[in-house]
């Protein structure tokens, strides 16, 4: 039996082509001050019932529409919810979390939602909706960008393809 030795220029060949396949398969983005990590999005849409076994899939309507009783109170549930998971590398200074976004019924126009964190993590959540009248008046999001700023300067941001 003969054993065959491979060239180490090839060894490393393979290992730089698998760190690039690893790497684009990560959603993450980084910025020069901070990280996001990924943003979960879920469209709570009206007249529509998920057909599936999975109990992972039926649980996140539920989650949503928990607690509300009336039509109307189920009607002010529909609409898109948005979880960012961020991270900053420096935590002294709190940090403002800006959600733009554009609807499909609105025109061009964007419309923002900000959050202040004082109390920066290492790993931190920053959750945003899109319910009740604005959602009925101006339609489904067709496009977002959320920032994790301080101040004026932008630590890091993400976007959705169709932001412009």
């Amino acid at each position: 039996m003969t054993t065959e030795t491979r060239p180490p220029c090839l060894r490393l060949g393979c290992l730089a082509i698998l760190a690039l396949f690893l790497s684009a398969c990560s959603s993450a983005v980084e910025g020069p001050g901070g990280r996001i990590g990924k943003v979960k999005y879920y469209h709570l849409m009206p007249n529509y019932q998920p057909r599936s076994q999975d109990p992972a899939i039926l649980f996140e309507r539920e989650h949503h529409v928990y607690g509300a009783v009336t039509k109307e109170q189920i009607m002010d549930r529909f609409g898109h919810y948005y979880t960012v998971f961020w991270k900053a590398d420096d935590r002294s200074e709190p940090v403002t979390v800006r959600f733009e976004y554009q609807q499909a019924l609105s025109g061009l126009s964007k419309r923002v939602q900000e959050q202040i964190v004082d109390d920066i993590r290492r790993s931190n959540i920053s959750k945003f909706q899109i319910t009740g009248q604005e959602y009925q008046k101006s339609g489904r999001v067709v496009a977002w960008r959320v920032s994790v700023l301080r101040g004026k300067e932008e630590l890091v941001s993400q976007q959705s393809a169709l932001w412009n």
